[in-house]
């Protein structure tokens, strides 16, 4: 009894894999309206594996019709959703390439720069791909700035000049915990100078400021302090920046009568 019930399931098991395959299964006389119509079922349920198959048969045999741009762009999309950006970069730019008058060439462009900026890494390792997702986003700003897609272009921009300033920014606090001061400031005053417009501009203007607090050139400090209220007069660290001001003008007195003091005992030295 258990021996005949395990082969009904086995049987039952195999008829269902056989009906499961044949859904996929596309005939090879397959007119191109028809394998595109298959190709494009299978990619709205999630089966990217099976529709990039298609896909890329259509681009091969169909490179000159009406639907090859169309193809183009969903192989590539298959790619980019099965998380092969490096694949799906190369496919995006090979429409580009091929079809530049294709109604998907701002969708392909954005793509791409979404592909390289999908394969950075964190902030603290090499950031190429970043490099690369911010040249395509810039382009895409360039050649597209009509296309309803520059406002998220825009965004993922940002998000990417963000990365490299926080990767330049980490270098500069670092030297700044191991109170190297002067050549912190070299980098914060990169992260301004390059990156101005992200989350790390007002961060490394705070620190400027402080820094030359610690290396005692109060000047530069309060002028700096100064500055960061004026530009940034909502920021989280509006608060810390006032207090700081306090702390250097007590420290900048405390200073200012020591030097006093050093001066007048070498200008009237005491004999023993």
């Amino acid at each position: 009894m258990h021996n005949k019930m395990f082969v009904v399931t086995l049987l039952l098991m195999n008829v269902l894999w056989f009906l499961a395959c044949s859904q996929h299964k596309i005939s090879a006389t397959a007119t191109e309206e028809e394998r595109m119509n298959a190709a494009l079922k299978l990619f709205e349920k999630g089966d990217y594996f099976e529709a990039k198959t298609q896909f890329r048969i259509l681009t091969l045999s169909n490179s000159g019709s009406i639907i090859a741009d169309k193809a183009q762009f969903y192989l590539a999309d298959c790619h980019f959703n099965m998380k092969e950006y490096i694949l799906s970069a190369s496919e995006y730019e090979r429409l580009l390439k091929v079809y530049p008058s294709s109604e998907y060439t701002d969708d392909a462009k954005f793509k791409i720069g979404l592909s390289y900026f999908k394969l950075s890494p964190k902030s603290g390792l090499d950031q190429d791909y970043t490099d690369q997702a911010i040249t395509h986003f810039q382009e895409f700003l360039e050649d597209y700035h009509s296309s309803n897609l520059a406002p998220e272009v825009d965004k993922y921009l940002q998000q990417a000049r963000n990365k490299l300033a926080e990767k330049i920014y980490l270098s500069a606090d670092l030297y700044r915990k191991m109170s190297y001061y002067q050549a912190a400031n070299i980098y914060f005053n990169k992260v301004i100078e390059e990156y101005y417009d992200t989350d790390f501009a007002a961060l490394a203007l705070y620190w400027i400021a402080d820094n030359n607090r610690a290396m005692h050139q109060y000047t530069q400090a309060f002028e700096i302090f100064d500055e960061f209220l004026l530009k940034y007069p909502d920021h989280d660290w509006v608060n810390r920046a006032q207090n700081k001001i306090k702390q250097t003008r007590t420290e900048y007195e405390k200073y200012t009568r020591h030097q006093l003091k050093m001066q007048q005992t070498q200008a009237n030295p005491e004999t023993e």
